[in-house]
């Protein structure tokens, strides 16, 4: 589910016959939980309101999802392979990385 920019999972606990979900794309913990896919929802939303709320009161600037910035740390031996390969595409490596990730992460599992 998807709320404010806000993204989450939700599993479901047989056990106890209950839904329980978290915000998985800041560093905060946000969770709720709801026996009906509509009380899930609401909860959801209240929890995420819940946490903008409390860091306003705080004066604090909530986590927001990702920025787009991943800082990655690899050899220098591949950080000079990956250069290289950027320079004779005539492409960025920020350009020749995203699209390595980006096939990598949308490929079919085989």
């Amino acid at each position: 589910m998807k709320y404010k920019e806000y993204e989450s999972i939700v599993t479901f606990d047989e056990e106890a016959r209950l839904f329980h979900g978290e915000v998985i794309n800041i560093r905060d913990v946000i969770t709720f939980q709801g026996i009906t896919v509509e009380e899930l929802e609401n909860a959801f939303h209240a929890s995420v309101d819940d946490y903008l709320d409390f860091c306003a009161s705080r004066g604090e600037l909530p986590d927001k999802p990702f920025s787009g910035k991943l800082i990655v740390r690899i050899t220098p031996e591949l950080h000079r392979e990956v250069s290289l390969k950027a320079k004779k595409e005539r492409v960025s490596v920020n350009h020749l990385i995203s699209e390595a990730l980006t096939e990598y992460t949308t490929k079919k599992k085989e």
